[in-house]
């Protein structure tokens, strides 16, 4: 049996494969918080990355957002490479994010469509943060624990191709897949439903992405709560997002939404930094004391990486 992730220490959590990373999601109970980071922002400390910063406000699990797998840098990660311009990409970074904050680290991969029907400006975005066979083996060669084939704002990731990025990823690549949207991407189609879970369960994602109810207009708790019962049927888990630059928002929404959406029986919760420096950073703490307590996220930020 494994620790549970929300009291494990480092040389525990490092350790984890697949299945125990998994186990120890689930043996969480619905208090799991996951950190996404623009890794190319100037960090709000100048010299420490946005990684660290998370941890040291709650967070369990940290993601890289508009990370580029073939130009693989994270800004403040090494002395003196505090921009992205003065960033070197370095193959062993993920290591060595891994030593800073000794938590699972997960990369967006985005399976973008290019026949999508955008109802907003699309963004282009490089080979190296798209999904596809390449981008799975750099992941594992990089040393990622999980991957979340998503979408950011505007590029046009549709259902249908995370679905079909789901069964390549299963071949290419070691880790956690985690799978759906947070927000519309840009494309005019449903952001969640119980019919897209089941699709993405069957393609062989191990998690289910969510919009956090209260984040996306229109999505009500049934439907939340259809995806949650049927991803569990499966053996399956489920993770809400925040990531509708809500996550800058008063402290008291977080709150709302992170209780709301425990009750509906997620068993990750994410949230962004909505590039607003501290206070995106600010929030991971009340999120994990709303789902949590105190007494949990005070032992995620004392708990030493040396531990």
């Amino acid at each position: 049996m494994v620790q549970r992730l929300i009291s494990a220490n480092s040389s525990e959590i490092l350790k984890m494969n697949r299945e125990e990373l998994l186990q120890s999601i689930k043996a969480s109970e619905g208090r799991v918080v996951l950190s996404e980071n623009v890794v190319v922002h100037p960090s709000v400390a100048g010299d420490i990355t946005a990684a660290e910063m998370a941890r040291a406000y709650g967070a369990d699990m940290i993601l890289f957002n508009a990370f580029d797998v073939n130009h693989p840098i994270v800004v403040a990660a090494y002395e003196g490479q505090y921009t992205a311009e003065t960033s070197i990409p370095n193959d062993d970074v993920v290591n060595r994010m891994k030593e800073l904050v000794g938590l699972p680290i997960g990369v967006n991969l985005e399976p973008v469509d290019s026949k999508s029907d955008m109802m907003s400006t699309t963004l282009e975005i490089s080979a190296g943060r798209q999904a596809s066979k390449e981008s799975f083996e750099r992941a594992n060669q990089l040393g990622f624990d999980f991957i979340l084939l998503t979408g950011n704002p505007g590029t046009g990731v549709t259902n249908k191709l995370i679905e079909e990025n789901i069964k390549v990823a299963k071949k290419y690549f070691n880790g956690v897949i985690i799978a759906g949207k947070m927000h519309s991407s840009g494309v005019d189609e449903p952001v969640a439903s119980a019919k897209t879970a089941k699709q993405f369960v069957d393609a062989g994602a191990d998690i289910v992405l969510v919009p956090a109810v209260g984040t996306v207009w229109g999505i009500e708790e049934e439907e939340i709560r259809e995806v949650v019962k049927y991803a569990h049927s499966k053996d399956k888990l489920v993770m809400s997002a925040i990531g509708t630059s809500q996550e800058s928002s008063q402290p008291e929404v977080i709150q709302q939404i992170a209780l709301a959406n425990k009750k509906l029986g997620v068993d990750i919760q994410h949230i962004g930094d909505a590039n607003m420096g501290l206070v995106g950073i600010e929030n991971i703490k009340e999120l994990s004391d709303a789902i949590r307590g105190k007494r949990h996220t005070v032992a995620r930020q004392a708990r030493s990486i040396n531990r």
